[in-house]
């Protein structure tokens, strides 16, 4: 399933959790960490619990837990006593380790669900690699806005602060297989700049975008989207690929352009991105 964007509810509020599970998310998350605040937790626990058990969405639904010290072994309890989740997001993640250990703690209470990790400090970025290759990691997430405190950052519109660290985050994934996913956009009613951000993103390899609010969706899952141009390039490329593999040569032109193997590539992930079985 394709994660374009991720959609984040707080897990005290249920209508909000409703919303963004019958939204048209790719993927809606169930936040008992950052979006809620201690006083709430347990209700919050509770309200996810319930939510996942009735609401009827056809998204991946993710809970977002506390980090290992703060509240995780509570969350589990509370919320894996009703419906499992499709995915499990781990905030703050500093090494494989961390991974390893919600692992086992799903696995204990048989809900070996994926887990998407948050990449979003300094110790996070530096160990990207061995977090991403970690056996449960199906998505890592750069966190901008955390990453920018732990370092002591200030944060700009152009991002050059934070941009080592997300390209670096998104090496790691793609050097593992598993999904990347671009920071949120914090300005939630700037839909001009949101799409920027979003194309920016996926042009730098990016899979998806982070989203704090339902109308942020759309204009991700557009950025995220290739277009009528894009795949008819790929179609054509991959067309070709063919005729040129039946005259046993790995390398063969289209209007002028030399095409060979990273461009066979990028045509199959544009067809994937897509849904449009790859030839």
């Amino acid at each position: 399933m394709a994660r374009r964007s991720v959609l984040f509810a707080p897990g005290d509020q249920p209508d909000k959790l409703r919303k963004a599970a019958t939204s048209d998310a790719d993927v809606a998350v169930f936040d008992l960490e950052d979006a809620v605040v201690p006083s709430q937790q347990q209700a919050a626990r509770v309200a996810v619990r319930e939510t996942l058990t009735t609401v009827e969405g056809s998204c991946e639904l993710c809970v977002r837990v506390n980090p290992l010290d703060e509240g995780l072994r509570r969350d589990l309890n509370v919320v894996l006593d009703g419906a499992t989740p499709d995915s499990v997001m781990l905030p703050k993640v500093d090494a494989e380790r961390t991974v390893e250990t919600l692992a086992g703690m799903l696995a204990e209470r048989d809900a070996s669900v994926p887990v998407l990790a948050l990449v979003e400090s300094a110790a996070g970025v530096l160990h990207a690699e061995a977090i991403a290759t970690a056996d449960a990691t199906d998505a890592l997430l750069f966190g901008a806005e955390d990453l920018a405190g732990d370092i002591g950052a200030t944060r700009t519109d152009e991002g050059t602060e934070v941009a080592h660290a997300r390209k670096h985050t998104l090496l790691a994934a793609r050097a593992a297989g598993v999904d990347a996913i671009d920071t949120h956009y914090p300005a939630y009613e700037d839909d001009e700049g949101l799409g920027a951000a979003a194309r920016t993103a996926r042009r730098l390899g990016y899979d998806g975008k982070m989203a704090i609010h339902p109308a942020q969706v759309p204009i991700i899952n557009a950025a995220f989207t290739p277009d009528d141009d894009e795949i008819e390039w790929a179609r054509t490329v991959l067309s070709a690929r063919k005729e040129a593999e039946d005259g046993d040569t790995g390398v063969f032109v289209i209007d002028g352009e030399m095409i060979d193997a990273p461009q066979v590539r990028q045509a199959e992930r544009i067809l994937q991105r897509a849904d449009i079985e790859v030839p």
